[in-house]
């Protein structure tokens, strides 16, 4: 891992999130009645909630409005959501203001070029290995895991271990 991303992720309270290709696999699957379907990983899920368990925050923006995300948010307890949401810079300094942090102490996880804005204003930006040539190039840190794989639980993996909470984590859920 390169060392300045380690050094980044130590002053990491917020963590914002787009959907797909990220949370998702980035396939857009419809079923016979033309609703929306989308995989999550349930590895990410549960390393969303090991993040809020040691107090760091999580948001979500995706550029769709679709009602699985919608649901998946919800169960996963996220409260900064933007759906249908193209210009994800202002959103994510958005987010920052009402969690009550800089920027500089924010990360945001993206794959394509609709993140990149919001990459830039980050302190920490994330990437995955499937993401477009020019977004890992913005990247501080690509997961080796692929979006809707587990790469948000990478990440988050990532960020708690830099600030010395992952024991932590792992008491809570594992001691």
């Amino acid at each position: 891992m390169p060392n300045s991303a380690l050094m980044l992720a130590k002053n990491i309270k917020l963590l914002v999130l787009d959907v797909d290709g990220v949370l998702t696999d980035g396939g857009l699957y419809y079923g016979d009645n033309g609703m929306a379907m989308k995989r999550f990983n349930v590895q990410d899920g549960f390393g969303i909630k090991l993040a809020q368990a040691v107090g760091l925050e999580i948001g979500v923006i995706t550029g769709l409005d679709q009602k699985p995300v919608e649901t998946r948010v919800k169960e996963l307890g996220i409260k900064h959501y933007y759906p249908g949401k193209h210009h994800k810079a202002p959103l994510f300094e958005k987010i920052c203001e009402a969690v009550g942090v800089d920027p500089s102490e924010a990360a945001f996880m993206g794959d394509d070029w609709i993140d990149i804005g919001a990459m830039r204003r980050a302190g920490l930006a994330l990437s995955v290995p499937n993401a477009m040539p020019e977004v890992i190039q913005e990247a501080d840190w690509v997961s080796s895991r692929m979006g809707g794989c587990g790469a948000v639980r990478e990440a988050i993996s990532f960020i708690l271990e830099a600030r010395g909470l992952k024991d932590e984590a792992w008491k809570q859920w594992a001691g």
